[in-house]
């Protein structure tokens, strides 16, 4: 998840992006490096922050989230606020990142639950403004969890599918270096909570003063991006659903070589096999016009551990609705190429929360091609991880 923050003000890169035109350019270049999601968010939640109006803050992203969903771009609405969340999703966003866990708006679940989209919560002990002001905790990791676990219980009671739900422990929100620390330390714990887990720990002051001078200044903002990746690829490779950066590049170089080392990360796996539709894709007119079947492998990865031990259909992804996607894709709009296709499925199967990667398998076994032969197989592997 790439972070976009269309403010004067946070803590990072605020003014950065202050037009429309700069923010796409941005976007499609952290798309380029591996973002999967792009986070649009135009209120600043920096410790000590002040609260924007609602209008301002639709002007700053609605703009940003039309020109990005527009290029086809997966967006997800950083906001606190139920009325900017319904029209950044009108504006074509896909998903609801919300920082104060569905605190701080009573009708964000109720909205959110109507618009059908998944939400992101964070776990929020209070705004910007004082979140640092009384930091207490007996045990951060228990509580957390259970805090966590209370807002997505409230979540899926207001209507919400629990399959679109997604928990980000809020690493740096209401909480001192030793606490980002133990709950960092705590991936396996925050991941039996049962959902899909989302970490950023992108360019946050515990990693300034971790990486601060010998006189004990912390490190500068934009130089703690390697620290930033090294984690990213860390938490991801434990089973983390996603990391929220702001240098996608960095996280995805230390990704590749964490991966590089370990090939086997903290994931398990679903497959379906023989999936077969009827489309009109390919280069040829007679491709176009009178079609032909295409059968599809699918193995995504995913954590299966929980709904192992609850055997609830809640805690995996339902297969017979990626099945139906996958389906739908294919009977859809033509394309050309066999590798778009498997492109296009690969990035439709991503859109379920609890799915980490998608290894697809398109056969086309009456291609156009003189001659005897079996089938023609591209294989396709996306992650959603940066």
């Amino acid at each position: 998840m790439g972070i976009l923050n269309v403010t004067p003000d946070s803590f990072s890169d605020g003014g950065q992006f202050d037009s429309v035109t700069s923010a796409v350019h941005a976007a499609v270049s952290m798309v380029a490096k591996g973002a999967n999601i792009i986070d649009v968010g135009g209120e600043s939640t920096r410790p000590g922050a002040e609260r924007i109006s609602l209008e301002t803050e639709c002007e700053r992203v609605i703009p940003v989230v039309e020109a990005l969903s527009a290029q086809g771009i997966y967006v997800s609405i950083d906001t606190t606020r139920s009325e900017v969340a319904k029209a950044a999703v009108a504006a074509g966003a896909r998903m609801v990142n919300d920082v104060s866990g569905g605190l701080a708006d009573p009708h964000m679940f109720e909205v959110v639950a109507g618009l059908g989209v998944p939400i992101i919560l964070m776990h929020w002990r209070g705004p910007s403004r004082t979140m640092q002001e009384n930091i207490h905790y007996e045990d951060v990791l228990t509580e957390v969890c259970s805090e966590l676990q209370t807002q997505a219980k409230a979540a899926h009671s207001a209507g919400i599918e629990r399959g679109n739900i997604i928990l980000d422990p809020g690493i740096g929100f209401g909480k001192e270096a030793e606490h980002n620390w133990v709950l960092l330390r705590s991936i396996d714990a925050l991941l039996e909570i049962g959902y899909p887990l989302l970490v950023g720990v992108s360019r946050k002051r515990f990693l300034g003063s971790l990486l601060a001078d010998l006189d004990g200044t912390p490190r500068d903002v934009r130089s703690r991006d390697i620290a930033s990746a090294v984690l990213a690829a860390h938490v991801l490779q434990r089973g983390a659903w996603g990391v929220r950066v702001h240098d996608v590049e960095a996280a995805t170089d230390a990704y590749k070589a964490l991966c590089a080392i370990n090939p086997d990360p903290a994931i398990d796996s679903i497959e379906l096999l023989g999936l077969r539709e009827f489309g009109y894709h390919g280069v040829l007119e007679h491709e176009r016009i009178n079609g032909q079947f295409f059968n599809v492998d699918a193995t995504l990865g995913l954590s299966i551990s929980h709904a192992a031990h609850t055997d609830d259909l809640a805690d995996t992804v339902n297969y017979a609705e990626v099945a139906d996607t996958i389906r739908a894709r294919i009977a859809g709009d033509p394309v050309d190429l066999i590798e778009k296709l498997a492109e296009l499925i690969a990035a439709d199967c991503l859109t379920f929360p609890q799915v980490a990667f998608a290894k697809i398998r398109v056969h086309k076994p009456d291609a156009p091609i003189e001659g005897e032969f079996a089938d023609v197989i591209v294989t396709r592997a996306k992650f959603i991880d940066p």
